[in-house]
């Protein structure tokens, strides 16, 4: 196997010996993130030069130049180099310059594109060379005949490798498709506490009769309407899909969607604690669709907080519930505010697990709200959202927002994209990890992310294991989006789709 060229730097400099040396050696450096003829060409022409070939890799934290780069990690970009004839060793560089490496292993030459010439040695390019000085070395610039960009050919269309991103993770902690179904069996013995906010969603199917006469408006015809528990009660459901022991705190209006939220649970097998607000409608969100299509949504809404004897009665419940486990689902309805967090979140008994969602979609949740939690499961935009920040890349964002909410684990969720996972505030290769999206026809993804939180939290809490935790949330938010209305993700559903990753993965 070709692996065995990937070294750390103390493992190569014992391989390569001190100067002087017997053979040769020579560098290049970069982040070859799509290796294309014109990386292959400037290794060749390096190979020629000199007896040994070190291809040296800019790590995933501190490539910035670009949103969400690299496309391929840094696991498979090793890979990639090291299956190449001409390279003998791969290094994966965990500084932001190949400076100190260039002091440490003292090749004989370091190659650079002639790109890096033709119109004037960069500063950088210049501490590069007097490093290489110091201990007699020399800079090498490769013939610039055919110059690609890796950026270029992503944006024209990426390359489809999730399987293999996957099965990199799953490597990376010694993990297998077997791993994945053990723990999808464990969580079952998990008691959770969920507190959040209930929102029924309705999809009106409509039929498009044209533009109406007078109006400058669309007229339809209603067929169907049908409706599901979504919001916090969705999470609730997912949970106890899974096999979960749940309990579900909200607050309700005393009318008929509150029945059917509360008939739809209680025959879910979700225990039911919910404190009714008469001022209040329970929250309605319709969706009027044609042909697949979302015309427009109708919200029924009331966003008032909700009263102290309430946050009382929400806190007497988390202290008293039973649980492994307490999932906060925000949507902002009420429930969660600046005030009631504080209460809310010091009821919780010590011990437990501690979840959060703060959802940013025409509510303003932050996330950074829930401090000090075991898991939050923000998207890019709530993440933005918190830290009042639009223009710097995913990771670095997610890195600050990581630190700022003192949490043990983040799953940001990028959408189509995927997700990316931090376990520490650091740059390492097991700091964070990033999966591309499972999904393999999308048809509607509102939902996918109660999905996720769901499969998420009990995965952590059963095995304490954030890959694993951010596989089967995966998973399950992939199988949300490939079908309308708010369903739960059954266990059954969760082993057909691991089953089908494992026999893609055996053909990548």
């Amino acid at each position: 196997m070709f692996t065995h060229k990937i070294k750390t730097v103390e493992e190569l400099a014992n391989a390569i010996g001190q100067r002087p040396r017997t053979k040769t050696v020579i560098m290049c450096h970069g982040v070859f993130d799509i290796v294309h003829p014109g990386h292959l060409r400037h290794l060749i022409y390096a190979k020629q030069k000199a007896d040994i070939l070190i291809a040296s890799l800019t790590a995933d934290a501190h490539i910035v130049k670009g949103n969400h780069r690299p496309y391929v990690p840094q696991a498979l970009r090793a890979q990639n180099l090291a299956a190449l004839e001409m390279v003998d060793y791969v290094i994966i560089d965990p500084h932001p310059t190949p400076i100190e490496h260039i002091r440490l292993l003292q090749p004989d030459y370091f190659a650079k594109g002639y790109e890096y010439l033709a119109e004037g040695i960069p500063p950088r390019t210049q501490e590069e060379m007097r490093a290489l000085e110091a201990f007699g070395g020399e800079i090498v610039f490769t013939p610039g005949d055919v110059v690609y960009s890796s950026s270029k050919l992503i944006e024209l269309e990426a390359p489809k490798i999730a399987i293999e991103k996957l099965v990199s993770v799953m490597d990376s902690e010694g993990l297998r498709f077997v791993d994945l179904h053990k723990a999808l069996k464990t969580l079952e013995t998990v008691r959770v506490h969920v507190v959040g906010d209930t929102i029924v969603d309705g999809y009106s199917d409509c039929t498009l009769l044209g533009a109406a006469a007078k109006l400058p408006a669309f007229s339809v015809k209603l067929e169907r309407t049908e409706r599901y528990t979504g919001g916090a009660g969705i999470v609730a459901r997912h949970l106890r899909s899974a096999g979960a022991q749940v309990a579900f705190s909200t607050v309700v209006g005393n009318d008929e969607l509150k029945d059917f939220a509360l008939e739809e649970l209680k025959s879910s097998g979700v225990s039911c604690y919910p404190m009714i607000d008469r001022t209040r409608p329970t929250t309605y969100k319709e969706r009027f669709m044609t042909a697949g299509q979302k015309l427009l949504q109708v919200d029924r809404v009331d966003n008032r907080p909700i009263s102290d004897r309430i946050v009382r009665t929400l806190c007497d419940s988390l202290r008293t519930v039973p649980a492994d486990v307490v999932i906060m689902s925000d949507f902002r309805h009420g429930i969660f505010n600046h005030d009631s967090i504080n209460h809310l979140v010091g009821a919780i008994p010590s011990g437990t697990l501690r979840v959060a969602d703060s959802q940013v979609s025409n509510r303003w949740g932050n996330i950074l709200d829930f401090t000090d939690f075991d898991l939050l499961t923000p998207n890019e935009r709530e993440a933005r959202f918190a830290l009042g920040d639009q223009d710097t890349t995913v990771r670095p964002m997610a890195l600050r927002l990581y630190r700022q909410a003192r949490c043990r684990n983040l799953i940001l969720k990028l959408a189509e994209r995927g997700t990316l996972t931090y376990l520490r505030a650091g740059h390492e290769v097991r700091d964070f990890f990033a999966l591309e999206s499972f999904v393999d026809h999308l048809v509607d993804p509102i939902g996918a992310g109660d999905a996720l939180l769901a499969y998420a939290s009990l995965a952590l809490s059963t095995t304490g294991n954030i890959v694993v935790a951010s596989i089967l949330g995966s998973v399950a938010a992939a199988i949300a989006c490939q079908r309308n209305g708010n369903l739960p993700v059954s266990p059954q559903e969760m082993a057909e789709k691991i089953d089908a990753l494992e026999r893609r993965a055996s053909y990548a």
